[in-house]
């Protein structure tokens, strides 16, 4: 046997050797992981790790429907190192441990308007940020008129479970003052009785440190208030539009921002499930999925919406319906894409957008995708 084919033979034997041992302790190597893992999270600031400037991630690209890439409506938003969270839908809080963005971190909710799909994860992401911070004052939770009804109810319905956690863990460890949520609400100005529907308003609900957040009306009748939310940060802008029709008000808050997340729903495809919905006898179903059209905006409308304000991305968002294969994609977007001189994005969960600050560049990724 020829010294090279004995030296092959023996480095096979010694490679099989090594991949049996590291198979029979396969579960003492995946712990060792684990530990080295939850060790980097525990010590580092995630958000310390971003280049300076606005940063969208989605907690929750989805709305009612069940969608196993979707959960509920959640728009994460970093300026510099300060986290924000624009509505909390099912599975917000997973959803942003899951994208390495810590709940405890986060310093303000705001909710465009109190459809339960935007709400229903409201009651975890305050558990999360409290007992995940050590806060001890509650989470500003900023909103529209209404929002106090909204963040008293959560408070009173989670009041069982801040006892729990006081007693078993000690108020030195959760603070219960740090618990639940703040209700900060905002007006837009006078009664709609007496202003034109069509009448852009604006609020500054936080300016500070640089980074100035705005929310403005949107169309969602006969859900009022709505609103929509515009961040700018060092010369970066990102406009969220919230559930509405095509709005011209999101148009305009919209101009030359460099990100448009508008929600969108394809009549197309409601329409089949509505059809199937009659044919099944669900009278209900079918009812509720012609209603729902005329209070979302089409991806063809929110693309030519993003080209008059021209906008450079326009991620779409609040996917309606439920989009269980890729493959549905192009139906769902139609035209969009020939309406838009920019990069349409049909979103999902973990996408997540940077806009460095000195820069125009705009870097897309996905945190959940392996």
């Amino acid at each position: 046997m020829r010294a090279r084919t004995k030296i092959a033979l023996g480095t096979l034997a010694l490679v099989l050797v090594a991949a049996t041992a590291a198979w029979s302790f396969r579960g003492e190597i995946a712990v060792a992981l684990v530990k080295r893992t939850v060790e980097q999270a525990l010590t580092g600031d995630p958000l310390a790790a971003l280049p300076d400037g606005l940063h969208l991630g989605l907690c929750g690209a989805g709305s009612p429907f069940a969608d196993a890439r979707r959960a509920g409506p959640c728009v994460a938003v970093i300026a510099g190192r300060r986290l924000f969270v624009v509505d909390a839908g099912d599975g917000a809080a997973r959803n942003l441990q899951l994208m390495n963005l810590p709940p405890g971190q986060i310093e303000a909710v705001l909710l465009t308007h109190f459809h339960s799909d935007h709400i229903d994860g409201l009651g975890g992401v305050m558990v999360q940020r409290w007992v995940g911070g050590g806060h001890e004052r509650p989470v500003p939770v900023h909103g529209p008129t209404g929002v106090e009804a909204i963040v008293a109810g959560f408070n009173q319905a989670y009041a069982a479970d801040r006892g729990y956690r006081v007693a078993h863990h000690g108020s030195a460890t959760v603070r219960p003052a740090g618990a639940g949520g703040e209700a900060r609400p905002f007006q837009l100005g006078a009664p709609r009785a007496i202003v034109a529907r069509a009448e852009f308003r604006e609020v500054t609900v936080l300016e500070s440190e640089g980074l100035k957040i705005t929310a403005f009306e949107v169309s969602h009748a006969p859900i009022e208030p709505a609103v929509g939310y515009a961040f700018t940060y060092k010369g970066r802008r990102l406009v969220i539009s919230g559930d509405t029709t095509a709005d011209a008000r999101v148009e305009t808050a919209a101009k030359g921002a460099d990100l448009l997340v508008h929600e969108a729903l394809s009549p197309r495809l409601v329409g089949i499930i509505g059809a199937a919905a009659k044919t099944a006898g669900r009278e209900n179903i079918a009812k509720i999925m012609a209603d729902i059209v005329d209070y979302h905006a089409t991806p063809e409308q929110a693309a030519a919406l993003a080209q008059r304000a021209g906008a450079r991305h326009l991620l779409l968002h609040h996917i309606v319906p439920a989009l269980p294969s890729g493959l549905l994609e192009g139906p769902f977007l139609g035209k969009a894409r020939t309406l838009f001189s920019g990069t349409v994005q049909v979103g999902r969960d973990g996408d997540f957008i940077s806009l460095p600050a000195g820069s125009d560049a705009i870097l897309v990724s996905n945190r959940l995708r392996q």
